[in-house]
């Protein structure tokens, strides 16, 4: 059967069997992928702790008639250990997860998906930003690349130059005074500056933002995601909002420039 290799993002895992475990995997060449890891549950299993979620690996399969098989795994980014340690960190990753799960599908490439999540994930073991600011900009950004990206300068309708003070889900983000349609909500206009920085990448002003606008921000993200995905994550509910200080660590694998920043 035919034999393949890809590096891999594992976004769930559930058991099999006694032994075995089925894994759903983001790969960077396939798509999404699910497959079967035989015997990984046994304690004597040297590759079991490598197909754990928030797992970078380099993963070799083939192909199966409904499911492939994972025959040998090489880690690359090993981030389960120091995300699973902390709850804040744990629960942004979960959504994170979920959420390329949601946006991706089986045997479909999505490689600026795959790199956003890879970049993301390193973010938050290395805690170099807040959780919290983490998951709003891979959120953001995700939806952009599948194409719901927002505005928060110009009119989502009409492309009036901004700053405007209104903000509608379903239209799309920033709307002027003449598009506004009802039920919009109007922010601070320093909510909407920590938005577009969370969406440009621009981590200077995110981490110097205020905890009462990160917490209006993150409302924002959380109502225009789960509008677009048209489901409710999950996982959101579960995040902890709790502002956090962090000092940015030293960057790894500097040979993997093809990541998102999120540094």
């Amino acid at each position: 059967m035919p034999v393949y290799r890809d590096e891999a993002l594992v976004l769930r895992a559930q058991k099999l069997g006694e032994a075995d475990r089925i894994v759903t995997l983001l790969t960077r060449e396939h798509g999404k992928v699910r497959a079967v890891g035989k015997g990984v549950r046994r304690t004597s299993s040297r590759v079991g702790a490598r197909l754990e979620p928030f797992m970078f690996v380099d993963a070799q399969l083939y192909a199966g008639r409904t499911l492939d098989v994972v025959t040998q795994v090489e880690t690359v980014g090993p981030y389960a250990s120091e995300i699973a340690r902390d709850y804040a960190l744990y629960t942004a990753g979960t959504a994170m997860l979920e959420t390329a799960d949601r946006l991706t599908e089986e045997g479909e490439p999505a490689v600026q998906q795959f790199w956003l999540l890879a970049g993301a994930l390193r973010a938050l073991a290395e805690h170099h930003h807040a959780a919290g600011l983490v998951l709003d900009s891979y959120l953001l950004r995700a939806l952009s690349v599948a194409g719901w990206a927002p505005s928060f300068t110009d009119c989502a309708r009409c492309g009036e130059p901004g700053p405007h003070t209104a903000f509608s889900v379903a239209t799309g983000g920033a709307v002027c005074p003449r598009c506004r349609p009802p039920g919009s909500t109007a922010p601070a206009p320093e909510t909407f500056t920590l938005l577009a920085s969370l969406l440009a990448g621009d981590w200077a002003i995110a981490d110097a933002s205020s905890p009462r606008h990160r917490s209006e921000a993150s409302g924002l993200v959380a109502a225009y995601s789960q509008f677009h995905l048209e489901r409710r994550l999950r996982s959101l509910r579960l995040v902890e909002r709790e502002p956090e200080r962090t000092e940015p660590a030293e960057p790894t694998h500097p040979d993997r420039l093809t990541e998102t920043t999120f540094l």
